[in-house]
């Protein structure tokens, strides 16, 4: 597929490895001993700068817990005074008064991850005491303030209350609740390498992820796949690039042309079964879902 047939629409901007908490499924391997890398505050407004200019439409902040990362309210205001659609992917456990601000006055959407509805387990989970209260209050929060919030329940062990915790953040006044199993990148892969079939096939179509290095991933899953760096190239020259059509190929020749079976992660707001389609994407071409990968709740 050529870059002009391929417009980058979409694009995960992860602003920080850094995170409060310690799950065992982090696909980015993020934790408390993580950094903010080593693209500067101009470094990511220019990057939203390239973006807006070669047409992308929508950005969702992530890490890590990009909450974390001190100057996340500049580069929300950056991306939407340039006419970005922003999201912000948080564990919803440490959000400053100037953040809730931000969120307000930018028309922010708001999307986080949720285990249980008991403390305890959700708690195990992130390894982080306190945190399902923290998150439970900040999602009761966001909600009264108006702020669009939408959730995920990632089942990551035997038993776990998944269908519970759905129901808790409905009641909750959630109006899009999602379900996912757990995918085995980072700390959730035990140390097997990465390969591209474990990758639903829609990575590189119309999206890319960036990392705090730099570094630009046809997903945010797909991070063994370097496309390129912004701190070198134009992040225009990357996307029509030959490592990017290097990278296309690899990808078509697993998973075939066009748009695949497509059951992505909750932390993905992409199309599929289990979330809608970002504005910017509208459509989509999923086979039938596994019923295994999603969690069904009336919303």
């Amino acid at each position: 597929m050529s870059a002009a047939k391929n417009s980058l629409k979409f694009a995960w901007l992860e602003v920080t490895g850094l995170c409060n908490e310690f799950c065992d499924h982090c696909y980015a391997d993020s934790s408390p001993k993580g950094t903010h890398g080593i693209l500067t505050v101009q470094d990511w407004l220019h990057v939203i700068e390239q973006l807006v200019d070669i047409g992308t439409l929508d950005v969702q902040f992530i890490g890590g817990e990009p909450t974390l990362y001190p100057s996340l309210p500049a580069l929300i205001r950056h991306a939407h005074d340039s006419g970005l659609s922003v999201e912000v992917f948080s564990n919803m456990t440490h959000i400053r008064e100037e953040l809730w601000e931000t969120f307000k006055e930018c028309a922010v959407k708001l999307a986080t991850s949720y285990y249980s509805d008991t403390a305890e387990e959700h708690d195990s989970v992130t390894r982080l005491r306190g945190s399902h209260q923290r998150t439970r209050a900040n999602v009761e929060k966001a909600l009264s303030l108006g702020i669009p919030l939408r959730g995920g329940v990632v089942a990551v062990r035997e038993g776990q209350r998944v269908q519970a915790a759905a129901r808790d953040l409905t009641a909750l006044g959630v109006g899009l609740v999602g379900g996912d199993r757990t995918r085995a990148f980072g700390r959730a892969s035990k140390g097997a390498v990465p390969t591209i079939s474990d990758l639903c096939g829609h990575c590189a179509h119309e999206k890319c992820a960036i990392g705090p290095t730099g570094d630009v991933w046809p997903c945010v899953l797909g991070r063994f796949l370097n496309i390129g760096n912004v701190l070198s190239s134009p992040l225009a020259e990357i996307w029509g690039g030959e490592r990017m059509t290097e990278v296309l190929a690899d990808i078509t020749a697993v998973h075939g042309e066009g748009a695949q079976s497509c059951t992505p992660p909750q932390f993905l707001p992409m199309c599929g079964p289990c979330g809608p389609c970002v504005p910017s994407v509208g459509h989509c071409d999923p086979r039938e879902a596994d019923s295994a990968d999603t969690i069904g709740v009336p919303t």
